[in-house]
C-alpha cells in the first residue's frame, strides 16, 4: 500500500497543480470590460462574440444607462450580421422599454432598415415592405427634422413603388386567370392609391380589359378615354383602340 501511495502521489500533485493554474487563468471581467470586449469583437466582425459579451452586461445590470447601450449594440450587431428578424425584434424591444430615450429617432430609422432588408419580390408576401413603409413614415411625421428623415423619405418613395408593383402583379394575375372582378378591384386600387406608379398607362389598358371581359363595356370605354387623355403617346393607346367594343 505504501509503495502504491508513493507511485500515485506525484501524479496527484501534478493534477492539483494543473487545476490551480487553470483556476488562475479564468479571469473575471466586469460589466464595463465586457462592454469594451463586445466593441472589440464588433470591430473584428465577430458579431456572435460581441452579442455574448453585451448579453453579460445586461445580465449583470450594473446601470440602466449601460444596459440601454448594450441593448442598442446587440441590435446593431444582429443587423450587421444580416440577422434582420433578430435586429427587428431587438429594436422593437428597445422602443417598448425606453419610449422616452433621446435615441428614439435613430432606433426608429434602424427598425425601418431592418424591415427594409427583409423585403420580398413583388410576387410574394409584402408584409416586411409595408412594415418598413409605415416605420419610415412614422419617423418623417414625428421627427421631421431628424438627420435620417431625408433618407427615410427616399425609402418611402421606393417602397410605394414596390407595393404598387405588387398590386400590378396581382391584378394582372387575376386578369390572366379570368378572375375579372378581383382584377378590377386590384387595378382600381393601384390607380387610386399609387398615382405615381410607372406603369399607369398599362394599368389603364389592363383595367379596360378586365371591365370588357366582365361585361362592363361602358366602363371599358371610360377607362380607355382616360388612357388616351393622360398618355396620348403610349403604345397601349393603339392596343386599346383595337379592343374597344363596337358602338
Amino acid at each position: 500500500m505504501k509503495r502504491f501511495i508513493k507511485c500515485i502521489a506525484p501524479a496527484l500533485i501534478l493534477l492539483l497543480t494543473a487545476c490551480t493554474l487553470l483556476e488562475k487563468k479564468q479571469t473575471y471581467f466586469s460589466p464595463e470590460e465586457h462592454f469594451l470586449r463586445g466593441e472589440r469583437m464588433m470591430e473584428r466582425g465577430k458579431y456572435k462574440e460581441a452579442i455574448a459579451n453585451w448579453q453579460k452586461v445586461l445580465d449583470a445590470y450594473l446601470s440602466p444607462q449601460l444596459n440601454m447601450l448594450a441593448e442598442l449594440k446587440i441590435a446593431e450587431a444582429h443587423y450587421l450580421a444580416k440577422e434582420y428578424p433578430e435586429a427587428t425584434a431587438a429594436y422593437e424591444d428597445f422602443l417598448k422599454r425606453h419610449p422616452d430615450s433621446r435615441r428614439i429617432p435613430e432606433v426608429v430609422y434602424r427598425l425601418g432598415m431592418s424591415y427594409y432588408q427583409q423585403r420580398l419580390s413583388p410576387d410574394r408576401d409584402q408584409t416586411a415592405t409595408h412594415s418598413a413603409l409605415v416605420t419610415f413614415q412614422s419617423l418623417i411625421r414625428i421627427f421631421p427634422q431628424d438627420d435620417n428623415a431625408a433618407s427615410a423619405a427616399k425609402k418611402v418613395e421606393e417602397l410605394n413603388q414596390e407595393l404598387a408593383e405588387h398590386e400590378f402583379y396581382v391584378g394582372r394575375f387575376y386578369l390572366r386567370t379570368k378572375k375579372y372582378r378581383s382584377a378590377i378591384g386590384r387595378l382600381e386600387k393601384l390607380l387610386t392609391r399609387y398615382p405615381d406608379h410607372g406603369k399607369r398607362d398599362e394599368t389603364y389598358f389592363l383595367l379596360g380589359q378586365a371591365y370588357l371581359k366582365n361585361g362592363q363595356s361602358p366602363k371599358t370605354i371610360e377607362i380607355y378615354d382616360r388612357l388616351t387623355t393622360e398618355f396620348p403617346a403610349s403604345p397601349f393607346v393603339s392596343k386599346a383602340r383595337k379592343h374597344l367594343p363596337a358602338s
